[in-house]
């Protein structure tokens, strides 16, 4: 007799989780290895965000709270949806989660039946099909393939809406491309989304305030005006503000929406940690002064990266406008042999054989849904990316 569920069999671990828990193995045990896996910036959390968290604890900030956040928080998200996206909330239409994947999850949970299609555009971050298909729902996804620049086209987005489509995910700037819409961009797929009036928007806007060279960030809502009463815009302030671990993503959309999402968290998790809530008040409400320096120091370690990969034979790396992570394409090296005899058939026997060989570990790109290509997260030092670089062209001059 089967004693696990049904559903469970429909999903697999999270790849990127799992080439970071290889990389750590490795390390530990006494390998040299460049960990490119992790999408997790390598800056501490600034010291006024820890104060804040520190405070809370020695005031007593430490019991149980509203079930989807404090309303001292609420407000905070609310006037950073003002300030930097033009976008009018109230506390009513806001939630807090323990992290954006809980509030993709919780929205999941709470809309999808079965037979319910949610269009995800491939390359994707690895746990949107996955939270579908545990939601009950159906995972359609749409390839935007390098010739785009990793970006769906209105066209492409057009032809994947059926009477079931329910979702349309929207990530800009992109895990693992890096890609970003401008607003014109964004307007393409607006119009089409206006023309079918059931298909809701879920925006992933985590890489927000992370993009270079002049770019400037839209969100659906703000780009059409329209789509308000049907988009759940989500961030967080794990990337932006190196608070990873503290756990706090957050969303706004329809009150009806946000209470059905509200239901779900109180039965499941209940509230995020309360501390960490006090810390992203400050987070929202505190200096933003870090932001800049911190966007110009990613830029530079991108364009290492881009003009280190576009070195190696085989391998093309586009330049892409926000996020941490490039997405080459090694479409010239399937079907070689590396030094150590080891058949690339496929991305992820190249990331493999990389790893073994070079001890560089980067994910696969059949994990995001798009192959021939692979992730690398330049979310680490100068002299660690440049090292990398260096080993992944002495691995590709050893394809034969």
């Amino acid at each position: 007799m089967a004693f696990l569920s049904d559903t469970l069999s429909r999903v697999k671990p999270s790849p990127t989780i799992a080439v970071t828990n290889k990389a750590r193995e490795l390390k530990a045990a006494g390998r040299d290895v460049i960990g490119l896996g992790a999408g997790e910036p390598d800056f501490d959390t600034p010291q006024n965000i820890k104060d804040a968290g520190a405070r809370a604890i020695a005031e007593g900030k430490t019991k149980y709270t509203a079930v989807d956040g404090i309303p001292e928080l609420k407000e905070a998200i609310c006037a950073k949806f003002k300030r930097d996206n033009h976008l009018d909330y109230t506390p009513s239409q806001v939630t807090v989660s323990g992290g954006g994947k809980q509030v993709l999850y919780n929205a999941f949970v709470a809309t999808l039946n079965p037979g319910d299609e949610v269009i995800i555009p491939a390359p994707y971050w690895v746990s949107y099909p996955d939270m579908v298909l545990l939601a009950g729902g159906e995972p359609v996804i749409v390839e935007a393939g390098i010739e785009t620049q990793f970006k769906l086209t209105a066209e492409a987005l057009e032809a994947a809406i059926t009477p079931k489509t329910k979702w349309f995910i929207f990530n800009s700037p992109s895990n693992p491309t890096g890609a970003a819409y401008s607003a014109s961009e964004l307007r393409a797929l607006t119009d089409v989304l206006m023309r079918h009036p059931h298909v809701w928007i879920l925006t992933d806007d985590m890489y927000e305030h992370l993009v270079f060279d002049n770019f400037v960030f839209a969100t659906p809502a703000e780009v059409e005006p329209g789509l308000y009463d049907r988009t759940l815009t989500m961030n967080g302030v794990s990337k932006a503000y190196s608070m990873t671990g503290w756990r706090i993503g957050y969303a706004a959309g329809p009150e009806h929406l946000i209470g059905a999402m509200r239901k779900v968290q109180s039965q499941s998790t209940s509230n995020p940690c309360s501390i960490s809530q006090w810390a992203a008040v400050e987070a929202l409400d505190g200096t933003q002064a870090f932001i800049r320096p911190n966007q110009a120091l990613f830029k530079g370690r991108r364009d290492l990266v881009v003009a280190g990969l576009n070195a190696c034979p085989g391998i093309s790396c586009p330049k892409p406008e926000g996020a941490f992570y490039v997405y080459p394409s090694i479409a010239g090296c399937i079907g070689k042999t590396s030094a150590a005899g080891t058949a690339i058939t496929d991305d992820e026997a190249f990331a493999s054989a990389l790893l073994d060989e070079e001890g560089v570990a980067v994910v696969f790109g059949a994990a995001f849904g798009l192959s021939p290509h692979f992730r690398v997260s330049y979310a680490t030092s100068d002299e660690a990316l440049t090292e990398a670089c260096v080993r992944i062209k002495r691995f590709c001059e050893g394809l034969k």
